[in-house]
């Protein structure tokens, strides 16, 4: 259950970081909820996977998807380069997160 849970807290991550960018400054109001609430339920979500999964590796794997996410999101919705030194910068980050499990 506590993989779960971090996995949703990892949605919420992305959630959070996609927001900060259409948000624009938090001047656009829904945008600018939707972070907050995005970022409260990360935390959350992070908190209540934390009570099984020790925080060497909840922690790392929740930034690693949160990372991995912005990216491929980033490059899909927002147009942004996805090179292939981004894209091998990213595995590595998760390989590095792999290798704490």
């Amino acid at each position: 259950m506590a993989w779960l849970l971090l996995l949703v807290a990892a949605a919420f991550e992305v959630t959070f970081a996609m927001g900060m960018k259409y948000a624009d400054g938090f001047t656009r109001l829904w945008p600018s909820l939707i972070t907050v609430a995005a970022a409260v339920g990360g935390v959350y979500f992070l908190t209540l996977a934390m009570r099984e999964l020790p925080v060497s590796v909840a922690y790392p794997v929740w930034t690693a998807i949160g990372s991995l996410g912005t990216v491929l999101l980033g490059g899909v919705l927002l147009g942004e380069s996805l090179t292939l030194v981004k894209l091998l910068s990213v595995g590595l980050i998760v390989a590095g997160v792999a290798g704490l499990k």
